[in-house]
């Protein structure tokens, strides 16, 4: 008899369990909606910054042969650090900046990198100017735009290796 308990106690908590991963999912959907309706919707705008490693970037000598992911993050973000690892394996494959706001100085940020292991390109937007640029007012928020600089994807908030690698695949075509 108790152990039937136990068996129905577990099963109960499964399903609520994946009730409560299907409406997180549904409202972080929603909430990614609403946040990407105020962002930049044009052409791959002219950004021109230094990067971490010391090389330019400039948005308009950027190779259109294949789409660029522009990924927004902060070092402060929960979300940042999780994506962050899927960022870096994008990078190995495609083009990828990212740049991070209001999270330090240089070597702060360079220092956070190394401690991390990763090594995708980085822009330390530290008054947020590009992020003002693009309505990005959270975080992460990734941009990617096709081989012609036209806008393919924008999001708000966390995606995966699969869903964003499909993206990328789609913008290349």
């Amino acid at each position: 008899m108790i152990e039937r308990l136990k068996n129905l106690n577990f099963k109960k908590f499964l399903k609520e369990l994946a009730i409560f991963a299907l409406l997180l999912v549904v409202f972080s959907n929603l909430v990614s909606f609403y946040k990407s309706q105020n962002l930049s919707h044009e052409k791959l705008p002219a950004l021109q910054a230094r990067m971490l490693s010391g090389e330019e970037f400039d948005s308009l000598h950027v190779k259109t042969d294949k789409p660029i992911l522009i990924h927004f993050w902060a070092t402060w973000c929960p979300t940042c650090k999780i994506e962050n690892s899927t960022i870096d394996a994008l990078s190995k494959k495609f083009t990828v900046i990212t740049i991070a706001v209001n999270s330090g100085n240089d070597a702060d940020l360079t220092a956070f990198l190394k401690e991390k292991n990763f090594n995708f390109k980085v822009i330390n937007d530290t008054d947020a100017t590009l992020a003002k640029a693009l309505h990005v007012s959270a975080f992460p928020t990734t941009f990617i735009y096709d081989k012609g600089g036209n806008l393919a994807f924008s999001e708000v908030g966390y995606s995966s290796y699969f869903t964003l690698y499909l993206k990328l695949l789609y913008a290349s075509r």
